[in-house]
Formats: C-alpha cells, sequence, structure tokens
C-alpha cells in the first residue's frame, strides 16, 4: 500500500512539473489518503503482534 502512495506522489510531482494542478491536487490526495491508511494499519498490525507475543 505504500508503494501505491509514492505512485501517487511521483504521478503527481509530474503533472505539477508540467502545469496540471488539477491532476497533481487530486493525486496528492490520494496519496495522502493511501498513506494514512498504511500508517493505521501498521500501528494495528504493531499493537496485535505486541499483544500476542505475551
Amino acid at each position: 500500500m505504500l508503494q501505491y502512495a509514492v505512485v501517487f506522489l511521483v504521478i503527481a510531482l509530474v503533472a505539477a512539473v508540467l502545469g496540471f494542478t488539477g491532476i497533481a491536487a487530486s493525486a496528492v490526495g490520494i496519496a495522502k489518503i493511501l498513506f494514512y491508511i498504511f500508517i493505521l494499519l501498521f500501528l494495528v498490525s504493531l499493537i496485535v503482534g505486541m499483544t500476542r507475543r505475551k
């Protein structure tokens, strides 16, 4: 999932350089959402992993 966030970030950067601000803003929004979902899933798996060790 983190890979998809990075891909959308790269798409946003390329679109911003080429002047497509609408596409760049959309790609950045998608990248942010995917990144936050990744962080949430990482934290959940970290907590579950810590509780199963005990």
